[in-house]
């Protein structure tokens, strides 16, 4: 454990970002999944609104810096491709 004042502080810091980044990453991963379930049941309205949702929580992740953006990129672009799949065929 830290010893003295600023190192105590920035480790009350770390926890509390830390447990606060959680949030949003177990946000991130139920919208993913809400998509995915979507995708696998050819349900395309439901899918595409799940990933309309889906989108949005992940970028809002990425603005409070829980996730890199560019993970988040891959996500969402991962997760259209998904969509467009059942919707052409």
């Amino acid at each position: 454990m830290a010893n003295h004042k600023s190192a105590l502080k920035r480790a009350k810091q770390n926890d509390v970002k830390r447990i606060r980044n959680a949030g949003y990453k177990t946000r991130v991963k139920n919208v993913v999944k809400a998509v995915r379930t979507a995708t696998a049941a050819n349900s395309e309205d439901q899918a595409k609104e799940s990933l309309r949702k889906a989108t949005s929580i992940i970028q809002k992740s990425v603005s409070k810096g829980a996730i890199h953006k560019k993970n988040a990129s891959r996500k969402i672009s991962r997760l259209a491709s998904q969509v467009n799949q059942i919707s052409s065929s």
